[in-house]
C-alpha cells in the first residue's frame, strides 16, 4: 500500500478490521509457525552516554564495580547458555560510555581497547570461537566501518528506531539529553547496515509520547530502507513499561488495544514476508491476541539469563510458550539469530568465518535444528514435537491418498510440516501404506560387496571413495580381487542370502569389461543368487569405455547374470543441487535416461534420494516427481529408499559447506511424504536401519514405510561416512523390529517375492562371517 493509503487505513479502519487483515497476511507469509530464538543475554556494559527517561538498563559508574564484563564473565554466561541448548549470544550495551565516563575509557585502555565497540568485537569473537554460540549485537548508533567490524564476528545486528519523531528529543520529552536517540542518526545507522549487507533488527517503542501517525511514519521509514536494501529481518513492536526510579515511573502505559493496533499496522505496512515480533514477557497472558494481531515471532527467550532491559518482566518458560502457541493455533519453532530467508543467501549476508556455524545449526528450512539427533549415530530417536495442525493440508492429503499427482509446491509444503502437521501427515501416510501393502514388514537377506573404493569422481559428500585428495578419510584404498568377490558371494549364499548388492567407486582403470567380470565372479561362487549391482553412473561409464550404447551394455550385463540395478547415484535430481554436490556426475536427465533404458531392457531398479546436505524441500519435491513420472512410463522401480546424508566424515561437511544431515523430523517426513507423493505407482518405501537406527526405523515404519532393506553382512559406504549402527542386522533382529510395532515380518527376495523356506532356514542358522580380504591398491590415479 502507498503511505497515503496506509495512513487512511490507520485513521478509518476499526481494530477488528485491522486484525483480520493482519492475521491473513501473517498466515500467508509464515503458515502456522511462530518462532523464537533460544539465547543468552550478555550485558557487556551498563554504562551509557544517553539518559533515556524510561530506562533502567543504563547505570552510572559505581565505586568498586567494573564498567565492563571481563572475558571470563562473558564466557561463563555463554557456556551456561550452551549447556541450556542456546544458539544465540545477545550482546546488549550502553552507547559509547567512554565518551561520557573517564572510568569507562580507562578500563577499556586496560583491556587493550580504545572503544567499547572494539572490545565488543573481541568478546563476540571469543564467544564464537570458544562456545559456538552465534552473536547478535545491539550496539547503538554506529559508522559504516564499525558495522563492518562487527559483521565479521556476528550473524546479525540491531538498533531500535523507537520513533521517527524529533519532538521526543526536545526538553521535557523522553529522549532529551540522549544524542544517540536522534532519529536521523538512527536511520543512518540502519541505512548503513543495509549498504553493508548486515541482517538487521529494528522496530518501534510505543507509549513514549508519540502519536499513532508518528508510529506509522516510523514504520514507513523502516520499510523504505528495507525496500532499498532487503536487510531488515524483523520488526519489533515493544510496549513501554513504566519502571520505578525513572522519570517516566508514573507515566501511563499503552493499553492492550493500542499494542494490538500497532502490531496489526506493522504487519499491514510490511506485508506477509516480514517477521513481526512482540516480546512475550512484556504482555503476559495475552499471547493468543498478539498472534491474532500479526506477530510470527516471540523474539529471544533465555532459559538462563534475565531480560536485563526489562528485569521486572520474567521470560516465559519455553514449554509454556509452546503450549500457549499451540492453543493459539500455532507451532513454536526455534530459530537462530539469523532468520531463514537470510540463511538461504548465506554468502551475501554472513561473513565467511560464521557461515559454517550457521549451516551446522539449521534445518532445510533455515530454522534451528530441533534436537541433537544425527543420522548414523547411536542415540535414541527424539520425540516429534507437538503443535498446531493446518486444516488446509487436508485437501492435499485427500488428493495424494486418491493417487493423484501433487504439485511441487504441494509436496514442498508437506516437507515443511511441523508440530501437529507432522503427526497427521505420518498417520495419513501410514493409512495409505496399510491400504497399499498391508501389515507386512519386509526385508531381504543380502550381502553388500563394495568392490573398490578408488574413484576419480569428486562427489563432495562422499567419505568412501579414495583418490589423490582423500587419503586422510577413513580406510585405505582397495580393489577386490575377483576371487574375493567369488568367495564373498558363495559365503553369502551359504548364510541364506538371496541377493548380493555390488557397488563401488569409479576406478580409473575400470572398463565395462570389469563389471561383466564381476558378474561372472558372482555367478561362479553362487549360481542362483540374485545380482543387484551397478548404479546409473557405473553403467554409463562402462558403456563409454567399451564404445557401445547404454542399451547394449545393459543387455550384456543382463546376459552376464545381472538381475536388477540399485537406483543410487541419484543423490538429488535437481541440477542446481548437483552442480554443487557432485558436479562431474551424471546430470538429472542423464541419470533418468540410463534408468529408463534399464527398465526398457527388462531390468528393474530401486530408486533413492540422498538428502539433508545443501538441498531444500523444493528440490526433494522435484526429485519425487521425476521418479513418479518415470514410474508411470515404465513401472520399473521396485521401491523408494530415502538415504539421509551422513555428515560426520563427509568432505563437504568437514569443509563447512553442508548441513549436519537431515533432522529427525525431516528424515521421518521423507518416508511419509514419499509414500503420498509416489502413491500408487511405487508401492514399497524402504527405511535404512543403518542410517536411521533401530528406533528411527520403527518411527519410519509407522510413517509410511513398509520395508527394512537388507541384512547387509558387510556395509562400507555409510560406515566410512561415520555411522555407528553396525554392518549387519540378523534376520532375528529384523523380525523383532516388525513384531515390536505389531506388524508381520516377511523375508523377501529382491523383487518382493516371499523368500524360499530353505533360504529362510539357512539365514536363521548362519555361521559367523569369515574375515574379509580387501586387496590393497599399490598405485592409483584420477583420469
Amino acid at each position: 500500500m502507498l503511505p497515503s493509503q496506509l495512513h487512511a487505513l490507520a485513521r478509518d479502519a476499526s481494530l477488528d478490521e485491522l486484525l483480520k487483515i493482519a492475521e491473513r497476511l501473517t498466515t500467508e507469509g509464515h503458515e502456522l509457525n511462530v518462532s523464537y530464538s533460544r539465547k543468552v543475554f550478555i550485558p557487556l556494559t551498563k554504562l551509557c552516554r544517553d539518559v533515556c527517561h524510561y530506562c533502567t538498563f543504563a547505570e552510572r559508574p559505581k565505586p568498586g564495580q567494573r564498567a565492563f564484563l571481563t572475558k571470563d564473565e562473558v564466557l561463563e554466561i555463554a557456556r551456561e547458555g550452551v549447556r541450556a541448548g542456546c544458539h544465540e549470544a545477545l550482546f546488549t550495551l550502553g552507547d559509547k560510555p567512554e565518551l561520557r565516563y573517564r572510568v569507562a575509557a580507562e578500563e577499556l585502555a586496560a583491556l587493550g581497547h580504545q572503544t567499547t565497540l572494539s572490545y565488543l568485537a573481541e568478546m563476540c569473537s571469543l564467544v564464537l570461537n570458544e562456545t559456538g554460540l552465534l552473536p547478535h549485537v545491539n550496539a547503538g548508533v554506529m559508522t559504516g566501518d564499525e558495522l563492518v567490524m562487527l559483521r565479521q564476528v556476528s550473524v546479525s545486528q540491531g538498533l531500535m528506531l523507537e520513533s521517527i519523531s524529533d519532538r521526543l528529543t526536545k526538553r521535557g520529552q523522553v529522549h532529551f539529553g540522549s544524542p544517540d536517540k536522534d532519529p536521523a542518526a538512527r536511520l543512518e545507522t540502519i541505512r548503513l547496515a543495509g549498504e553493508h549487507c548486515v541482517p538487521f533488527t529494528s522496530g518501534i517503542l510505543i507509549g513514549i509520547g508519540e502519536t499513532r501517525t508518528e508510529r506509522v511514519d516510523s514504520l514507513l521509514a523502516l520499510r523504505a530502507l528495507h525496500e532499498r536494501y532487503g536487510h531488515i529481518q524483523e520488526i519489533i513492536i515493544q510496549n513501554f513499561r513504566a519502571k520505578e526510579g525513572t522519570k517516566c515511573a508514573s507515566a501511563s502505559e499503552p493499553d492492550l488495544d493500542d499494542l494490538l493496533w500497532t502490531i496489526a499496522m506493522a504487519r499491514i505496512v510490511f506485508g506477509p514476508a516480514m517477521n513481526i515480533q512482540a516480546p512475550p514477557n512484556l504482555s503476559p497472558g495475552v499471547y493468543e491476541r498478539l498472534i491474532r494481531a500479526g506477530i510470527n515471532d516471540w523474539g529471544g527467550i533465555s532459559p538462563v539469563t534475565v531480560d536485563h532491559v526489562n528485569p521486572e518482566a520474567p521470560w516465559p518458560a519455553i514449554a509454556e510458550l509452546a503450549d500457549r502457541s499451540t492453543i493459539s493455533g500455532r507451532t513454536l519453532v526455534p530459530r537462530l539469530a539469523l532468520y531463514p530467508s537470510y540463511v538461504d543467501e548465506l554468502e551475501k549476508w554472513v561473513a565467511p568465518r560464521l557461515q559454517t556455524s550457521v549451516l551446522r545449526n539449521v534445518d532445510s528450512a533455515g530454522f534451528a535444528r530441533e534436537d541433537d539427533w544425527a543420522v548414523g549415530l547411536s542415540m535414541s530417536a527424539p520425540r516429534l514435537s507437538k503443535g498446531a495442525s493446518d486444516r488446509s493440508l487436508d485437501t492435499v492429503f485427500e488428493k495424494a491418498s486418491s493417487g493423484n499427482e501433487l504439485s511441487v509446491d504441494e509436496i514442498a509444503r508437506l516437507f515443511r510440516a511441523r508440530g501437529g502437521d507432522v503427526h497427521e501427515l505420518s498417520a495419513v501416510a501410514d493409512e495409505v501404506r496399510e491400504r497399499t501393502v498391508g501389515e507386512e514388514v519386509t526385508y531381504v537377506v543380502t550381502r553388500n560387496i563394495n568392490y573398490t573404493n578408488v574413484c576419480y569422481f569428486k562427489c563432495g559428500f562422499c567419505a568412501f571413495s579414495k583418490g589423490k585428495m582423500s587419503e586422510n578419510l577413513r580406510g585405505k584404498p582397495y580393489d577386490l580381487a575377483l576371487s574375493e568377490i567369488t568367495r564373498r558371494a558363495a559365503e553369502a549364499w551359504d548364510r541364506g542370502a538371496t541377493e548380493v548388492c555390488l557397488q563401488g567407486g569409479i576406478h580409473p582403470a575400470y572398463t565395462g569389461q570389469r563389471y561383466l567380470d564381476v558378474c561372472h565372479a558372482v555367478r561362479e561362487g553362487a549360481p542362483k543368487i540374485h545380482i543387484h549391482a551397478f548404479s546409473a553412473l557405473e553403467v554409463s561409464q562402462g558403456a563409454r569405455t567399451l564404445g557401445i550404447s547404454v542399451e547394449r551394455f545393459l543387455e550384456r550385463l543382463k546376459d552376464a547374470g545381472l538381475g536388477t540395478l540399485p537406483g543410487t547415484a541419484a543423490e538429488v535430481l535437481d541440477d542446481g543441487v548437483r552442480a554443487r554436490l557432485c558436479p562431474d556426475k551424471l546430470n538429472t536427465a542423464e541419470w533418468l535416461s540410463v534408468i529408463e533404458k534399464a527398465h526398457l531392457v527388462g531390468l528393474k531398479t530401486t530408486s533413492t534420494i540422498m538428502f539433508g546436505h545443501l538441498d531444500a524441500p523444493e528440490d526433494w519435491a522435484r526429485h519425487l516427481l521425476h521418479l513418479r513420472q518415470l514410474q508411470e512410463r515404465t513401472g520399473g522401480f521396485t521401491e523408494f529408499v530415502p538415504l539421509p546424508f551422513v555428515h560426520m566424515e563427509s568432505p563437504l561437511y568437514l569443509k563447512g559447506r553442508a548441513r549436519k544431515g537431515p533432522t529427525f523430523r525431516e528424515a521421518v517426513l521423507m518416508h511419509a511424504v514419499s509414500r503420498l507423493a509416489l502413491h500408487p505407482h511405487i508401492k514399497n518405501i524402504q527405511t535404512s536401519w543403518v542410517k536411521m537406527g533401530i528406533d528411527g526405523a520403527k518411527v519410519a515404519l509407522r510413517s509410511g514405510a513398509n520395508d527394512l532393506g537388507g541384512t547387509l553382512m558387510n556395509e562400507s559406504i555409510s560406515r566410512a561416512a561415520g555411522t555407528e549402527h553396525g554392518q549387519e542386522l540378523s534376520p532375528e533382529a529384523m523380525e523383532s523390529i516388525a513384531f515390536s510395532i505389531g506388524r508381520i515380518p516377511v523375508q523377501r527376495t529382491t523383487l518382493y517375492q516371499v523368500a524360499a523356506s530353505e533360504r529362510r532356514e539357512a539365514s536363521f542358522s548362519a555361521s559367523p562371517l569369515s574375515p574379509v580380504i580387501e586387496t590393497p591398491v599399490v598405485k592409483y590415479q584420477h583420469v
